[in-house]
């Protein structure tokens, strides 16, 4: 029996530390929502694609095979009596102009690497808010099923109370009202629980299946930066700052790259035939060059410089925008510890020590069933509301750490790496 014994605690033990292994936690969520996200996996290919342009910037164009027949005579010999040729001809372009598309090339995959960069800190920061908020609704569950335990035990104190004749009729029914209230409070709670879980697995790319329980547990104080020190080091590192200026650099390559263009590229050809009816060989060299009479890149030219001041602008609005982001989360973290403080340190100790002495006052008869029943429900809510204070101190921080980058390291978020070498 003891060996019996034994083994079935083994086995208990066994299974809940299996339970505990199999529950999902913060690391976990954002490792695999980085690996197999969609959008994230779209985000990579485009910087693939953007390579491929890059590398097809450096590639000169094809030179041109040129086969010709002149003086060809229709009614003495045919090709016989001609002089027939084959040649090769190459465009050149211009100088510079080639090493500027190579530089424009390389800004892009800079660009798209940056962009990518930024949206992995934004999924970071969505998987981290929709994970707190999960736990969130996990902590307000198990508080809904703590007062519908209560208002069972309350109710069934009642009952004996009015069956010994101490409390009326109404009293019980009350009180079986209060439980049944608790009991369908639960069923919206599990239903609060499920609705993050969900997104939570899309963005994990795997919409379709469950997750069970999450493990951790949200934050109850956190540290608030420097604010002039957060503020350089956000302007400093943060993706849309470098995209923007990945975007002002080659939007400026491209207005240097414009001005060029009505500079013409040269072609160069080179043939050699034999003339059949002098019965010897010739060779010819031809220099094509377009003249920029009428297409001079007017547009072109005015379109790049409107676009070099987009981007400078884009880069100054992205600065602003951040900045004030971050002035505005700074408040909420205040606020929000505040609130956390105050309730973690003095409302929730005082409605717990309430509810405590209401309840031994009511079983002495000390209180009536509404005093119990009333407070009961304000512990019930000053909890709730603190687990949404908690929710709000812990969002607040996850996008706060989105803003400041503070993922960069940890996601291994590297300068974006130079277009491979030439093949």
């Amino acid at each position: 029996m003891k060996v019996f014994c034994l083994l079935f605690f083994v086995g208990v033990i066994a299974l809940a530390d299996a339970a505990t292994q199999s529950k999902l936690d913060l690391a976990s969520a954002v490792t695999e929502a980085v690996a197999n996200n969609p959008e994230l996996r779209a985000a990579r290919s485009r910087i693939e694609a953007a390579t491929g342009r890059a590398v097809q910037t450096r590639v000169w164009p094809n030179p041109n095979l040129e086969l010709s027949s002149e003086q060809f005579p229709p009614d003495r010999g045919g090709f016989n009596g001609a002089q027939n040729m084959v040649g090769v001809a190459q465009t050149v372009p211009f100088p510079g102009k080639k090493a500027l598309d190579a530089k424009i090339g390389a800004q892009g995959v800079t660009l798209a690497e940056w962009e990518y960069f930024g949206r992995e800190l934004e999924l970071v920061r969505d998987v981290k808010s929709t994970f707190y908020r999960a736990l969130a609704a996990q902590n307000k569950l198990a508080v809904t099923g703590q007062l519908a335990e209560l208002a069972r035990s309350t109710a069934e104190a009642v009952g004996k109370r009015v069956a010994a004749g101490a409390a009326a009729d109404q009293e019980q029914l009350r009180a079986e009202v209060e439980h049944d209230r608790a009991v369908a409070e639960m069923a919206a709670a599990r239903r609060e629980v499920a609705e993050p879980l969900k997104t939570l697995a899309a963005l994990m790319g795997r919409p379709r299946d469950a997750l069970g329980p999450l493990a951790g547990e949200l934050a109850e104080q956190v540290q608030r930066p420097d604010l002039n020190q957060a503020r350089e080091q956000m302007l400093a590192r943060h993706p849309n700052v470098r995209a923007a200026l990945a975007g002002r650099e080659r939007a400026d390559l491209e207005l240097r790259r414009a001005k060029l263009d009505p500079y013409p590229d040269v072609n160069f050809g080179v043939a050699g035939g034999r003339d059949y009816a002098a019965r010897e060989g010739i060779m010819t060299f031809r220099v094509s060059i377009p003249l920029p009479l009428f297409d001079r890149a007017q547009g072109k030219k005015r379109e790049a410089r409107a676009n070099a001041d987009i981007a400078r602008y884009d880069l100054t609005a992205v600065e602003v925008r951040l900045t004030r982001e971050l002035a505005v989360l700074d408040e909420r973290l205040k606020a929000a510890g505040e609130q956390v403080e105050t309730y973690r340190t003095r409302i929730v100790p005082k409605a717990e020590a309430a509810s405590r002495l209401v309840r031994t006052g009511y079983e002495a008869g000390k209180f009536g069933l509404l005093d119990i029943l009333d407070t009961q429900r304000t512990t019930f809510e000053v909890r709730l509301t603190y687990y949404d204070r908690l929710l709000e101190l812990n969002s607040a921080q996850a996008e706060l750490e989105a803003l400041l980058a503070k993922n960069m390291a940890e996601l291994h978020l590297a300068k974006p790496a130079v277009i491979p070498p030439k093949p």
